[in-house]
């Protein structure tokens, strides 16, 4: 098999530190609005967009048809938590290994990029504290919010593949580490879809997804791309 010319990382979880603070943060934004839910509802559904997330636990919790007002008030106290998080807390941190994999694949001529359920502003607040941008270790970015449709859906994938310059989808590796990740890249019909056990999913809920691979880590990931 040919390596890929683009990878798609996903952040939390994969190639970002997550202590469980997404599904923490997202548990308090809603018990803000007195919604009290689990934190193992709230892994759940990490992956997809937060906004997408924030109606599924609403409907969830006794909320059939909750309004757009209520959602969009969850989902900015979700934002300002998020981003102060990523901007000052001691924890935030790259995986292990991250920035020297992503560095090792741009240095075989791959395109890296990363796709993610958060909003720009959030993304943004992460990349530049990550200093992945300035530092080139990524090509770019694609949001949720800056596509039709975000994951399980293929939609930032083929962002990527148009603003990457990539045109064959079966050149394309979809790296992540949530069902919704391994279901995006199945759904584009990427050659490599590898799920990391390293975030909001177990090995057990990962095998039960599409898949072609799993990772215990990014150097796993690294090797299963390039195996020679």
């Amino acid at each position: 098999m040919e390596s890929p010319q683009l990878v798609v990382f996903d952040l939390a979880g994969t190639t970002v530190y997550d202590d469980q603070d997404v599904p923490r943060i997202l548990k308090i934004s809603l018990e803000k609005f007195r919604v009290i839910i689990t934190i193992e509802d709230a892994s759940r559904v990490m992956g997809i967009p937060k906004p997408v997330a924030i109606r599924q636990l609403l409907n969830q919790y006794n909320y059939p048809d909750p309004p757009e007002g209520l959602v969009h008030q969850i989902h900015e106290e979700f934002m300002s938590t998020m981003i102060r998080f990523y901007q000052e807390d001691s924890r935030v941190k790259e995986m292990p290994g991250a920035g020297r994999v992503l560095s090792q694949i741009r240095d075989r001529g791959t395109r890296v990029f990363v796709d993610t359920g958060f909003d720009r502003t959030i993304t943004d607040a992460l990349l530049d504290r990550l200093g992945w941008v300035r530092n080139n270790l990524i090509d770019g970015s694609v949001t949720s919010e800056e596509v039709d449709r975000g994951r399980p859906f293929a939609d930032m994938i083929f962002r990527a593949m148009e603003m990457a310059g990539v045109t064959d989808v079966k050149r394309v590796a979809k790296v992540g580490d949530t069902a919704s990740d391994l279901q995006e890249g199945t759904a584009a019909g990427c050659s490599w879809v590898i799920g990391v056990t390293t975030g909001a999913y177990s090995v057990t809920d990962l095998a039960r997804e599409p898949h072609t691979h799993l990772a215990g880590s990014l150097d796993e990931v690294f090797a299963i791309l390039f195996p020679n």
